[in-house]
């Protein structure tokens, strides 16, 4: 007889070694049940876990993030989001959980979660987090008609990344194929010649590409990209040995996990002496690299996945005023429209 466990969650985690193992747990974000599923003793543990959950006071802040840990929208979250959610909610939970929903209204409550965010303001990307998951938790209430009012909207960022001379010149390409094995190599082509996000060239399978097109679907912004394949990357491709149905695996043929490619990425390199450049930098080069190829805006969106403000902002902010390319470039078109022959001294001067 199969017994349902209403709320019962759910992960699924690649291994260092390629292989699947989905972890249960009692709720989203919930205790893990260390025990074979559908077992008497999985199902014991269910129900104990379920026993002992808090029920928090619907009048305190409690209630708004265990009606959030129990909502579609943080179930669906993805196994690693979940994990930080889960860590940075118990913070909030610890620091606020007893506040009164009706202080909410109050506008110096907002001083006071500032405060609090403040102070991780020496590592700036984790207040912004917390902050973040603060105001994702407001959000869902408020959209659910639990509170008025997100005392948490807008609130901006403490952690600014700057990444203006964060650019792949040839040189950096160079070292790092001089001492990288096929793997990263191959790792960095992708991304040259695609544009991509890491986590999407990881999860990438060889049936999304057909030897003319790679079709994939963004992660992290649901797009459909079609990425015509240049040929360098194509040769690259058509030689690679296929030894899983992802593309891209270590030296022993499995696929990466994300911590295994950043370890190997990071070590070489190191081994190859670069520095202040990450492996995301690779999708900005990539978009300056078309941009020097003469590719338009609408061009480079259409590639790479970036909405046409991105790549604007990409060239404009970035990376376009700094690579002297672009400037012989724009002399080189300017000299082939003037026609210097039917031009006076008098009117050069």
């Amino acid at each position: 007889m199969r017994v349902r466990l209403k709320g019962l969650n759910w992960a699924t985690k690649r291994l260092a070694n390629g292989d699947l193992r989905t972890y249960y747990y009692a709720w989203p974000g919930g205790p893990r049940l260390n025990a074979q599923p559908g077992s008497p003793e999985f199902v014991r543990l269910f129900h104990e876990a379920h026993a002992t959950r808090r029920q928090p006071a619907a009048g305190l802040f409690f209630h708004l993030i265990a009606e959030f840990k129990a909502s579609a929208e943080y179930a669906t979250l993805a196994p690693s989001s979940l994990r930080s959610y889960a860590s940075y909610l118990k913070l909030i939970e610890n620091d606020f959980g007893d506040m009164p929903i009706e202080a909410l209204t109050d506008p110096r409550v907002r001083g006071e979660f500032k405060g609090w965010r403040d102070g991780f303001a020496a590592t700036p990307r984790k207040a912004d987090y917390a902050w973040t998951v603060l105001a994702r938790v407001f959000s869902f209430a408020k959209d659910r008609g639990l509170i008025t009012v997100n005392p948490c909207e807008r609130g901006g960022r403490l952690y600014r990344p700057d990444r203006a001379d964060k650019f792949w010149g040839e040189s950096d390409i160079a070292g790092l194929f001089k001492v990288a094995g096929p793997p990263i190599q191959l790792a960095a082509t992708l991304a040259l010649w695609t544009g991509q996000r890491q986590g999407d060239l990881l999860r990438l399978p060889w049936s999304a590409y057909d030897g003319k097109y790679i079709r994939l679907r963004q992660a992290k912004t649901g797009r459909r990209v079609v990425v015509p394949v240049g040929e360098p990357l194509r040769v690259v491709l058509d030689r690679t040995a296929r030894h899983s149905t992802l593309v891209l695996t270590n030296s022993r043929g499995r696929p990466w996990t994300s911590d295994g490619f950043r370890t190997s990425w990071g070590k070489a390199c190191a081994k190859a002496g670069i520095t202040g450049l990450t492996f995301h930098d690779l999708r900005g080069s990539a978009v300056v690299r078309l941009a020097i190829a003469d590719a338009t805006v609408p061009q480079i969106a259409t590639l790479t996945g970036h909405s046409l403000k991105d790549v604007e902002a990409i060239l404009d902010a970035h990376y376009l005023g700094r690579d002297v390319k672009l400037a012989e470039i724009a002399i080189a078109k300017l000299e082939a429209g003037t026609n210097f022959s039917n031009q006076s001294q008098t009117e050069l001067g």
